[in-house]
């Protein structure tokens, strides 16, 4: 059953659909009115990673940089060092693909509190293709230290996430798509960055043991959570785990959710190497080692199409995930 305290929306199946580049569109506004050491920064992509927004707002703050990428993750630095949080935005491919070793030297080693939008991430992006589909860019984040990395599951809680990193005093990333995805949490959902949400847990109220832990981030979550409602009608019980922080990882909560339920699904729009799912793998075999499966990319580059069949093709789908669960709790047995 849902999680009560989760405060999700009432009807899964009729969620209002925007894309979670909106929620960082809307949260920078947010956090530029809270305090105006905010800044934004762009590389040609304002409209794109919707920066357009603060920009109209704030325009003695906003910075246009050009397709610089390098250059937009040198400048924010200084930028920080004297005093001011910047906001960097591109397509993820570019920040922190494209300008990785600036974001490492600059940002990362001198720990200044620069925020790295990387927008249009995932395969989701759809028909640009291979070169556009960010598919390594956690991996590329998590490495570093003093990085922090969240992965918003929908357009209002990339908001909250985009508030929250902007007076966390770190340097931190956000991982943001294109494509409209489901809206399914509220303003009332709880969200802290470094703590994982637990939005499905059957044992409440029943006292039975779910059958396996379902620990997802980003747009996928909304998939992992109508899996869990159908094998519930199987008689396969799910917990589902919005861990949206990558970095750092709610290491108690994926403990006890491994104790709880002996068997893990972690679910990504990411290479199954290096994201969420390799987070998970390295808690739980150093903690408590238990089966484990993984949806995600399986070590391929992306193709061309729309986001509804790149995640069906791709292995990502309610049906993939629905699978995943049954492999796991067969491994576990």
């Amino acid at each position: 059953m849902l999680n009560k305290n989760a405060h999700l929306i009432e009807d899964l199946s009729k969620p209002e659909m925007f894309p979670t580049r909106d929620g960082y569109g809307k949260g920078v506004v947010e956090a530029g009115e809270k305090d105006e050491r905010v800044v934004v920064l762009c590389a040609d992509l304002t409209e794109s990673t919707r920066s357009l927004w603060f920009a109209e707002k704030f325009p003695e703050r906003f910075v246009e940089l050009g397709v610089a990428e390098q250059n937009l993750a040198l400048v924010a630095s200084g930028m920080a060092n004297y005093g001011k949080i910047p906001f960097i935005s591109s397509y993820a491919v570019f920040s922190p693909g494209r300008n990785n070793e600036q974001i490492r030297t600059n940002i990362s080693l001198n720990n200044v509190p620069v925020k790295v939008i990387g927008a249009h991430a995932g395969i989701s992006v759809g028909p640009d293709g291979a070169t556009h589909q960010a598919l390594e860019d956690i991996a590329l984040m998590r490495v570093q230290p003093n990085m922090t990395v969240v992965v918003p599951c929908d357009a209002v809680e990339a908001q909250k996430a985009t508030v929250a990193i902007a007076f966390n005093g770190k340097p931190s990333y956000v991982r943001v798509g294109r494509e409209k995805s489901p809206v399914f949490t509220t303003k009332d959902t709880p969200f802290e960055v470094g703590r994982a949400e637990v939005y499905r847990d059957p044992s409440t109220g029943s006292g039975r043991s779910p059958d396996a832990a379902i620990v997802g981030c980003g747009m996928l979550l909304y998939n992992a959570l109508l899996a869990a409602e159908e094998l519930s009608k199987e008689g396969i019980e799910c917990m589902v785990i919005n861990s949206h922080t990558v970095k750092p990882l709610d290491e108690k909560t994926i403990i006890e959710a491994a104790q709880k339920c002996g068997a893990v699904v972690s679910v990504e729009e990411h290479q199954i190497n290096g994201g969420l799912g390799s987070a998970v793998a390295e808690v739980l075999s150093r903690n408590y080692p238990v089966p484990q499966e993984y949806i995600g990319v399986q070590n391929r580059f992306g193709e061309s199409g729309t986001a509804e069949e790149l995640i069906k093709h791709f292995g990502m789908d309610v049906e993939s995930i629905k699978n995943a669960v049954k492999k796991v709790i067969v491994r576990k047995k």
